[in-house]
């Protein structure tokens, strides 16, 4: 009974969603890697970036869940990462391997190609970005940047992380599309002047009232206080 139970909750799993990993070229030639998440039928998309030193492993177990929402999900491996979850960072070790720089602000190019990757691709009639850590600062950039290329963005622990006091805060002036941004609750900090740099309109923020964690690894379960973060997630994403 208990082996009948299990095989059905795998067929309906593998109805529901199917992962593979893909690859294809930034400007500059490199290698990215990414894993797809893809939803049966859903012309729904967000591509999900991870946080520093980590890999498209970080959502392992967030994709899945986004999957269930309706959503199909590419998590990247950029350039600036390292390894999460046993998951290795491929696109980073072919970076070092090629010599090309690494730092967080080499990695925009990274997601540049991986929006254009899903705009051709997979076509979707949504498309958000999502980011954790030094990436959710440069989903916002990319957001102010190309405002008309995407539907809405989700930061995780955001910050002028890059040297230039306003490196984000100039181009999330710019940002049309509904933002979203969380993160630890001491963090607030880092973030609210690139937050009050958003046009006013379609912005939300949510402060846990518990200590809360850095970046997107907020929703794994482990957590207890995950819930909280998922519910502003799903509310956020109905809202749009």
């Amino acid at each position: 009974m208990k082996y009948l139970l299990t095989l059905a909750f795998c067929l309906t799993v593998s109805v529901s969603f199917a992962q593979k990993t893909i690859e294809f070229k930034a400007a500059d030639g490199l290698t990215v890697t990414a894993d797809l998440y893809e939803k049966s039928g859903s012309k729904k998309v967000i591509v999900l970036f991870h946080q520093a030193g980590w890999s498209r492993g970080e959502y392992k177990e967030i994709a899945p869940k986004l999957n269930e929402m309706g959503y199909t999900c590419l998590a990247i491996d950029q350039r600036s990462g390292g390894e999460v979850n046993d998951v290795k960072n491929e696109t980073h070790a072919r970076a070092k391997k090629a010599g090309k720089k690494v730092s967080y602000v080499d990695a925009f190019q990274d997601i540049e190609a991986a929006v254009s990757y899903a705009k051709s691709q997979l076509r979707p009639d949504q498309l958000i970005i999502w980011g954790s850590s030094y990436s959710s600062a440069l989903v916002l950039k990319y957001a102010g940047d190309y405002p008309d290329n995407i539907d809405a963005v989700l930061s995780f622990s955001p910050g002028e992380y890059f040297g230039s006091k306003n490196f984000i805060s100039s181009s999330a002036k710019n940002i049309k599309a509904p933002s979203f941004i969380t993160s630890a609750k001491n963090e607030k900090g880092s973030w609210w002047g690139i937050h009050q740099s958003i046009p006013e309109g379609k912005k939300k923020f949510f402060l846990p009232d518990t200590k809360g964690n850095h970046g997107s690894r907020a929703l794994w379960n482990k957590f207890d206080d995950s819930s909280d973060y998922w519910a502003e997630v799903r509310g956020f994403l109905k809202s749009i």
